[in-house]
């Protein structure tokens, strides 16, 4: 079916015309005809990070898919074929965490009882909940990107390339199991990565507390600690002090005891130390501390706490307390509670449990200060429980010895905006750690290690095919646990059956493998994936800095010595109205959908693109953004074309000819026509090069630009060419530029905004003469990127449109200030400059001055005298008093005293002497101003830009007064006609109806001007006595013009 007509007579609804766009692009299936005009291009590899499919898309989602699609889409018009599959992450902690919640489950043990297999279906049937409302989401949003051929890291090929992965790592020695003190999630029972425990840091109020730990030899005197995690404490082994560090004793009078501590931490103790009463008695080094014995909090384990401190566990091990193999005392199970081997507080959750845990130590005179400390503290990004640290045996991915290599890649690349790239994420690379990569988890993609009971004999496995020959197991479909745990592997060294270790991978390890593992690689497609290795292009949030950027870095550094993408646009966050994050409990932001289906997603799409977001920074969703984006930018494009349409019926009607486009017509002599084009032709190269250089936020104000550009100057002031007022071919050669604009216009944004252009482009294509070589033309998204026509260039031209701009800019700014309208004619403009160039330029489009400032006559001179042209000088103090610091008053107040001429001198010298101090060029500020005698205040006003000058007569002569009656008059006749719904080519008799004695000015100026009337509204007003009983009036309202009020109505001829 072709496109649905264009109605002009029907108001156009965005959001309700972009669903007819997706009708039509279903019906000629658009995305996969584009893909198949394209092949044999040059590829343009494109990596889609994947989302989860348990939750709904959110505005963070639109974003990443907006710039995603922006940027393939013109990839694609540029000349490439461009391969977009959509991908699922379907494994891992988000997945189990729902399954968790919905079925009550607080540890492993609660999984074992159900049976793994069990509980992986539970966590299959949930991947995919929301997968259609993502499809019909991304669709609306008018994204081109495949579903029916999407990769899943639940799909077997997808899991046995990331076996192949990790096997890779295994043979390079990059592989190693540790016991090593790691962030761990209580709400998900795992431990996570170090790099996901920065992702979720919230300002939380903590206990701080400073207890006693009194010494073995001398009861009176104590060692004093300080945490913010009383609950760590029934767990002490042992105290530590830096070697090289002084701690002092001192006797506290008010609680007859003896201290130590460091020497610059009294304050912990009290609030001011001056006036505390207490008493230095001793000195000693962290050195001469080592091996004191102290009494123990509790007795349940006979300040370090091992199990749950990073740098604890390493001096425990240091000083001989553990072993590096041996397990710390940790009574904590998997959910975060205390075990039966902490009995007065078994079964509390271990943040719950700090209240009884001082209550306890102030009991045995233990608690020395009770407070809280406000301070950032890392949670779950998953759950949302606070993380703690734990010593737990886990899998690592070595990345300490590649760090200068990670940093050497990231180098090569380029980041939008890059400073990102170099400094957040740059210095994360400086700062990498070793990866923990395993999980004690059940959904996931098991590792590959098949391992003797004491671990001494370990296989790691990178096929399916190795698995099925080493183990003789056959017929394996799935490599999920519950499919392959049971599988064993006769051991090489005589030590019985290898079983696998019980880890999954880290579900980051999964989507950093997709470049590769989406394509099963390097089973098949091998020659495709190492010919499109690595990516032209990647994009998403900030967040990623320290998420899927990361991995995708690690894993393509160590498996092939490069970086896995070459471009890459990092975006901030979307954030509430009010600045904070959104939340669906506060509802402080709008639903997306009702967004899109209000202003349509061309206009979110826009709104998005155009702010400080895609260069990093945060955006505060407004939803009077949306709407600006629709008043400013897409309905006067919409109105531009539509006065096209208008134009074109128009004289189709009338006999005077059908329009075509001429694509090949010589370049025009109209000033207009050309400076319109020749600002295409600006858009198409920077749209081109800043697309090049994947800046997507330069385009925009751009865009507004041209719209602006195209609606309030080129049609505004050529609206009458376009009518027909200056002859056939002339109006031709009008109407075929602006058609050209917008055609250049749907082809350059099309990437940016498909629907509208879309719209519009098949409303332009009947225009458009047949073309044998122009291929498949049904779509504005199957055409290539226009290129730029030099020949449209014309610096001359565009310099005297800018000079006529600032002319017209200046004096409307006069006629604003003094309530006078444009409709109202005045006698004179006057326009000063110093450069007879300057005035040239703008006296030969004083036409279009005139008409447009409604001036009778203007007056260019480079005459200062005759002008009444003066000087004055101003400064910007604050950078003027850098230099001036104390003269800089008396340049302040003298500044004002200088004459006209002292400051035209400074403008030809540079130099100039204010109070007795040197000025020298750039320290003043020149502007030039028209000086008006008191008696001309009245008649003139003035305005610059301190460069033109310009002084409009003001006074209101009546003798100007008849035109600017008629032209109201007509504005009054064109809006009845809009309300009506008549279309340019319907005629109608145009009545008047004045209450006796009223309407003579108004009469006389319809006489006066009957020729200006009829070529504007091809009748003239007659009394609405004259009107036929045949002819019915279509619509009638009261009107003012003139301060005279009147009915005004339209009838059937």
């Amino acid at each position: 079916m072709p496109f649905p007509a264009h109605d002009l007579s029907a108001p156009f609804n965005f959001a309700q015309e972009e669903e007819k766009v997706i009708q039509y692009w279903r019906e000629i299936d658009a995305f996969k005809t584009s893909l198949k005009l394209s092949e044999g291009r040059p590829e343009y590899t494109f990596y889609d990070g994947p989302p989860f499919a348990t939750g709904l898309p959110h505005y963070g989602h639109l974003l990443a898919g907006t710039i995603k699609d922006i940027v393939t889409r013109h990839a694609h018009v540029s000349g490439y074929h461009v391969t977009r599959r959509f991908g699922w992450d379907t494994h891992g902690l988000p997945v189990e965490h729902e399954i968790d919640k919905k079925l009550g489950i607080t540890g492993r043990d609660d999984v074992m009882k159900m049976g793994i297999d069990k509980y992986n279906e539970e966590c299959r049937a949930i991947v995919m909940r929301y997968a259609s409302e993502w499809r019909a989401t991304v669709e609306r949003m008018g994204r081109w990107i495949d579903f029916d051929n999407d990769y899943k890291t639940l799909n077997l090929s997808f899991m046995e390339s990331v076996w192949w992965a990790f096997g890779e790592l295994f043979k390079k020695g990059l592989v190693y199991r540790g016991l090593k003190v790691m962030p761990y999630s209580t709400g998900c029972f795992s431990p996570i990565s170090n790099f996901e425990a920065g992702l979720n840091y919230k300002d939380v109020n903590d206990p701080a507390v400073t207890v006693a730990f009194p010494l073995v030899d001398d009861r009176t005197t104590s060692l004093l600690a300080w945490t913010t995690t009383p609950w760590t404490l029934p767990s002490n082994l042992a105290l530590c002090v830096h070697p090289e560090y002084t701690y002092i004793k001192i006797y506290d009078q008010e609680r007859d005891q003896n201290f130590i501590l460091h020497e610059g931490l009294l304050r912990t103790l009290y609030k001011d130390p001056k006036k505390a009463k207490v008493k230095k008695i001793g000195t000693f080094k962290g050195s001469d501390m080592k091996g004191w014995r102290y009494v123990p909090l509790f007795e349940y384990f006979t300040e370090r706490a091992p199990a749950f401190g990073e740098d604890d566990h390493r001096i425990a091990i240091a000083n001989g307390i553990l072993t590096p193999e041996e397990m710390p005392p940790c009574p904590i199970d998997d959910a975060g509670r205390f075990t039966s081997e902490v009995p007065d507080f078994a079964g509390q959750y271990v943040k719950d449990a700090d209240k009884g845990i001082q209550k306890a130590l102030k009991a045995k005179g233990r608690l020395v200060v009770q407070s809280t400390l406000n301070h950032s503290y890392p949670f779950c990004w998953r759950s949302g429980t606070p993380l703690i640290y734990r010593a737990i045996p886990v899998w690592f991915v070595r990345v300490s010895p590649v760090v200068d290599q990670l940093v050497a890649n990231n180098k090569e690349t380029r980041w939008v905006p890059q400073n990102i790239g170099d400094g957040r994420f740059g210095n994360w690379l400086i700062n990498a750690r070793d990866w923990n990569i395993s999980r004690n988890r059940f959904w996931g993609t098991p590792i590959p290690l098949w391992a003797s009971e004491d671990m001494e004999e370990i296989v790691c496995i990178g096929s399916v095919e190795e698995l099925e020959r080493l183990s003789g197991a056959t017929g394996i479909t799935d490599l999920h646990r519950d499919k392959i745990d049971h599988i064993t592997i006769p051991s090489q060294q005589g030590k019985g059956q290898l079983k696998r270790i019980e880890e999954v991978f880290d579900c980051w390890f999964e989507s950093g493998s997709m470049p590769y593992a989406q394509q099963h690689y390097p089973f098949e497609n091998k020659e495709l994936f190492e010919q499109t290795f690595p990516a032209d292009f990647v994009s998403e949030g900030i967040d990623q800095t320290r998420g899927w950027f990361y991995t995708l870095l690690v894993l393509s550094t160590h498996l092939f010595g490069r970086a896995p993408w070459k471009n890459l646009i990092v975006t901030g966050l979307v954030l509430a109205a009010d600045g904070k994050k959104m939340s669906k409990s506060l509802r402080n932001y709008p639903d997306p959908n009702i967004i899109i289906n209000t202003y349509g997603a061309d206009a979110t799409r826009m709104f998005l693109v155009n702010s400080p977001i895609v260069r990093g920074d945060n955006l505060r969703f407004r939803e009077e953004g949306v709407r600006e984006v629709v008043s400013r930018v897409l309905l006067p494009w919409l109105n531009a074309f539509r006065f096209f349409l208008a134009q074109v019926a128009l004289h189709r009607k009338t006999g005077d000819f059908d329009f075509r486009y001429n694509p090949h017509a010589p370049v025009s002599n109209n000033v207009m026509d050309r400076w319109i084009l020749a600002r295409c032709q600006s858009l198409i190269k920077l749209v081109r090069e800043e697309m090049d250089a994947y800046r997507l936020y330069t385009i925009i104000p751009r865009l507004l630009d041209l719209v602006d550009e195209l609606t309030n100057w080129y049609i505004r002031f050529n609206r009458a060419r376009l009518k027909g007022s200056d002859g056939r071919e002339d109006t031709i050669e009008a109407l075929n530029t602006l058609f050209e604009t917008l055609l250049t216009l749907c082809r350059t944004m099309s990437s940016y905004t498909p629907f509208l252009t879309e719209n519009i482009y098949q409303s332009l294509r009947e225009f458009i003469p047949e073309d044998a070589v122009a291929g498949d033309t049904r779509s504005i998204h199957f055409l290539l990127f226009p290129e730029v026509k030099e020949e449209y260039f014309d610096a001359v031209i565009e310099r005297q449109v800018r000079r006529m701009q600032t002319v017209i800019e200046l004096t409307r700014n006069i006629r604003e200030r003094h309530n006078l309208s444009l409709k109202t004619p005045l006698r004179e403009l006057l326009v000063y400059h110093k450069d007879e160039e300057w005035l040239e330029d703008a006296k030969s489009l004083q036409r279009y001055i005139q008409s447009e400032l409604n001036v009778r006559d203007i007056i260019f001179t480079s005459d200062e005298q005759l002008a009444g042209v003066r000087y004055r000088a101003v400064a910007d103090w604050g950078v003027l008093g850098r230099k001036l610091r104390k003269d800089l008053a008396r340049v302040k107040n003298a500044l004002p005293n200088l004459s006209s001429d002292e400051v035209k001198n400074y403008i030809e010298t540079g130099k100039i002497t204010v109070d007795g101090i040197p000025l020298v060029e750039g320290d003043l500020t020149v502007q030039r101003y028209i000086e008006l005698p008191e008696s001309h205040e009245g008649q003139y006003a003035t305005h610059t830009d301190n460069d033109v000058v310009v002084r409009l007569d003001i006074q209101v002569h009546q003798e100007l007064m008849g035109e600017w009656i008629t032209r109201e008059l007509i504005q009054r006749v064109q809006k009845l006609r809009k309300k009506a719904g008549l279309q340019a080519t319907d005629d109608v008799l145009v009545l008047h109806e004045f209450e006796s004695g009223d309407g003579e000015e108004l009469l006389f100026a319809i006489e006066e001007h009957k020729e200006t009337i009829r070529r504007s509204l091809r009748t003239v007003p007659v009394d609405a006595s004259q009107k036929e009983g045949h002819q019915i009036v279509i619509i009638e309202e009261e009107v003012e013009v003139a301060e005279t009020r009147f009915m005004l109505s339209l009838a059937k001829l």
